[in-house]
């Protein structure tokens, strides 16, 4: 069976999901898990990605992103690789960590995003001891399924409100959101005035919990790929899914800086560094060239390869050498931060 084609659009919204190689955990302690987090973080920034919702489960995640720019298989393959490298070195594994390419769902988002949002967030109570397991929630849509215990019912709420590998806590105000996370989103589609929707939002996933998990959304999905009406699919046929809602999204999200190219990065560099660049480039350990590559990679998107042949290194792999370097000086080196604090300002982007 031929691989389901990726549908890429700025302003579409995704449903991405991977899972561990032979269902093996990807996750085995919490410091597993905040490192992908932090790699969540920069990826948004990035990839200029907006991440509505997601869960880290023991051997999969689930993540809800509405793109800028037509580059979901570049962020989300970051994403894995960055992790798996880590993850691997962590363990002393090696490997793939997970089961082929990712999978992705194009969605409709007035259709279907705050339901989504919801199977996401339940993720953490489909467990056969909860009485919510594949065979139990089968059961439960039909009229022979029993309804919960009191006691059942409040296990289930404690593991869901409890876990803190999921945006459902932001989301219902149990902790503040990180910033790279959107919520009000997805709560406005709950409707309700402003300073109810978190409220009414945590009513609609957990009267889920206490009267049992409904429908899957996957049952709705459209040639493996699409979940959304007819509507929806004729648009992204034409090339154009929902140009209208398109319009409105650019309106809604502040427009980011164009990325600063290699040409402008350099300039900069000199600037601060006070002398040009063919002085200076060539120049083992230079401090000033590890920062104009941690620009380039980091704020202009360019990759290894591209990188080395703009600063005339012979591989990516000494462009690596030169990243590393740079996030351990920066962690620990107060002047670093103040360059690259003044590099950012200069280039008008976001630490």
């Amino acid at each position: 069976m031929a691989r389901p084609l990726r549908i890429e659009q700025a302003g579409g919204w995704h449903h991405i999901t991977a899972r561990g190689n032979e269902r093996k955990a990807i996750y085995r302690e919490e410091r597993d898990r905040r490192h992908f987090g932090e790699l969540l973080a920069e990826m948004t920034e990035r990839f200029r990605l907006r991440l509505h919702a997601f869960v880290l489960m023991e051997n999969h995640y689930h993540l809800l992103v509405e793109l800028r720019e037509a580059n979901l298989s570049r962020s989300v393959q970051w994403l894995n690789v960055s992790y798996s490298g880590w993850f691997n070195r962590r363990h002393g594994r090696s490997g793939h960590l997970f089961q082929g390419r990712f999978k992705s769902v194009v969605v409709s988002p007035e259709e279907w995003a705050l339901s989504l949002s919801r199977y996401i967030h339940l993720n953490p109570v489909r467990l056969g001891r909860l009485g919510l397991g594949k065979a139990d929630r089968q059961r439960n849509r039909t009229a022979l399924a029993p309804a919960p215990s009191p006691e059942q019912v409040r296990q289930r709420m404690a593991v869901l409100r409890g876990y803190r590998w999921s945006s459902y806590r932001a989301y219902i105000g149990i902790e503040e959101p990180p910033k790279w996370l959107e919520c009000e989103e997805v709560l406005s589609l709950g409707g309700g005035a402003k300073q109810q929707r978190r409220r009414n939002y945590r009513d609609y996933v957990e009267r889920a919990v206490r009267e049992g998990l409904e429908k899957s959304p996957w049952e709705e999905v459209r040639e493996q790929v699409v979940l959304g009406s007819q509507e929806f699919v004729r648009r992204l046929q034409s090339g154009a899914a929902d140009p209208g809602r398109q319009e409105q999204a650019l309106a809604r999200i502040p427009a980011p800086a164009a990325r600063p190219d290699w040409k402008l990065v350099v300039r900069c560099v000199e600037q601060i560094q006070g002398e040009k660049w063919k002085e200076f480039r060539e120049r083992h350990g230079e401090r000033a060239r590890d920062l104009a590559i941690y620009l380039g990679r980091r704020h202009s998107g360019l990759t290894l390869m591209e990188l080395a042949k703009a600063a005339g290194l012979n591989s990516d792999a000494s462009v690596a050498a030169c990243l590393k370097r740079f996030s351990v000086r920066l962690a620990s080196d107060r002047s670093e931060r103040d360059r690259l604090d003044k590099a950012l300002q200069m280039l008008s982007v976001r630490s």
